[in-house]
């Protein structure tokens, strides 16, 4: 248990981190990460032998002042919260009834700092959605062919001298991803190797110039017939 407790521990300092910067008093990232892992293992229930159920639908619910910080980070947030959760859910063993989703909600009853959690089971479907993260905005690769670069003409441009105005190209099939370098002048690295093409696997880390890109595929649940706007869905297997 002391490896798997250290494994969490530097996932949520990970996240934490990530957002030093905008969280710097009141509820921090953090602390949602210990939330979910704990309403995880809390709830968590052996449905068969070789089956443990955990609930995958989590409201958490804080001040409105936590809340307009925390939204302000938009899918950012979101998706680190969903690939901690993944993580757990898998260092555990746990498994989901269905699409995993986050509802953060405002409570002006609430003391800024305090967090407020629930969950349960829900079914559901399942969509998987490949996303590029560069330097903390989310790409997602909808067009099956996304060219990275300086230039005005690439899919994705990117503010760093280092870097071909066409540097790297990023194709999604449907089932999995692979990584080209366009003849850049500089090169590309594929979790720090010279790379030409391969395949992307999962957080995969492409380097150009200063600029990291990792890649994601996160497993999106269909949202629920009547559900809010503002909610997240998202799955984990």
């Amino acid at each position: 248990m002391g490896i798997l407790d250290n494994f969490e521990r530097g996932l949520e300092r990970a996240v934490n981190g990530a957002f030093a910067k905008t969280f710097r008093s009141g509820l921090q990232p953090v602390e949602l990460t210990s939330a979910i892992r704990k309403e995880m293992d809390t709830k968590a229930a052996v449905v068969a032998r070789d089956r443990v159920l955990a609930p995958n639908r989590f409201i958490l619910t804080m001040s409105p002042t936590d809340y307009t910080r925390m939204s302000s980070m938009g899918a950012a947030l979101t998706d680190e919260l969903i690939a901690f959760a993944q993580k757990h859910a898998t260092s555990q063993h746990y498994a989901f009834a269905g699409g995993l989703s986050i509802d953060l909600r405002e409570d002006p009853d609430i003391t800024v700092g305090m967090l407020e959690i629930d969950s349960e089971n829900v079914k559901g479907d399942v969509a998987w959605t490949p996303v590029l993260d560069i330097d903390g905005r989310h790409y997602p690769l909808t067009g099956g062919r996304t060219v990275v670069g300086r230039g005005q003409d690439a899919d994705i441009t990117v503010d760093d001298t280092g870097i071909s105005r066409r540097h790297v190209l990023i194709t999604w099939d449907g089932h999995r991803a692979q990584v080209e370098d366009l003849g850049s002048t500089n090169g590309s690295q594929l979790n720090g190797q010279p790379v030409k093409k391969a395949i992307l696997e999962p957080d995969s880390v492409v380097t150009i110039g200063r600029t990291r890109i990792v890649f994601r595929v996160l497993p999106q649940a269909t949202r629920a017939p009547g559900s809010a706007q503002g909610d997240n869905f998202w799955s984990a297997s």
